[in-house]
């Protein structure tokens, strides 16, 4: 990863306008995404391990059946920065994949 840095309050809640879904929960960018079955639901996460592979920012999820829960934060800089938003980005394309 580059030099990255902690967004600030204000910062975070700008670019959450520009996420659907996301909401900021205990600090972290929050989603839980919901599919038909359990095979869709962990091949999205496979998708979305690739990604996050690619940037080296890896996602804190849970895996229910057709549910998978996610959190993004950055724990080198304290809180959310912005591979938390590219990386929540990349996984709301997905879904339109």
């Amino acid at each position: 990863m580059s030099k990255i840095h902690k967004l600030s309050d204000k910062e975070a809640k700008k670019k959450l306008a520009e996420l659907p879904g996301w909401e900021i929960a205990n600090g972290k960018l929050h989603r839980e995404f919901q599919f038909t079955n359990f095979v869709e639901a962990f091949g999205f996460m496979t998708r979305a391990a690739i990604l996050a592979e690619k940037i080296n920012h890896h996602p804190e999820w849970f895996n229910v059946y057709n549910r998978v829960t996610v959190d993004l934060n950055t724990h080198d800089v304290g809180g959310l920065s912005e591979y938390d938003f590219q990386l929540a980005g990349a996984m709301n394309d997905l879904l339109n994949k």
